[in-house]
């Protein structure tokens, strides 16, 4: 199982992200945890991350978000806007499927 965190200013609007990701992997069969958090929850949630999507609001904190767990073997990504923007579930799970290649 993976456990994947979407984080973003509030929570709102990764947490619609996340419910079409869910039904994405669902379609899918793949067995990942998604949750998604407002950036301030971040560090209350690291322990049972695998991999980590920020929202592409948030895209100028990735650095400093990786610099904070760089001692934990978590992922970390941007999810474009060209998938955020339309709450592309499909396309998210994609880009995890590809980042877990890598």
């Amino acid at each position: 199982m993976k456990n994947i965190l979407l984080i973003c200013g509030g929570g709102a609007s990764s947490g619609f992200m996340a419910a079409n990701m869910r039904k994405a992997a669902k379609k899918e069969k793949l067995d990942f945890t998604i949750q998604a958090r407002s950036e301030s929850e971040l560090e209350d949630h690291l322990d049972s991350t695998d991999i980590l999507l920020i929202g592409p609001h948030l895209s100028y904190m990735e650095e400093e978000i990786k610099s904070k767990i760089s001692d934990r073997n978590i992922k970390v990504a941007v999810i474009p806007q060209i998938i955020y923007g339309p709450l592309d579930g499909k396309r998210a799970i994609q880009m995890v499927l590809d980042m877990e290649k890598n």
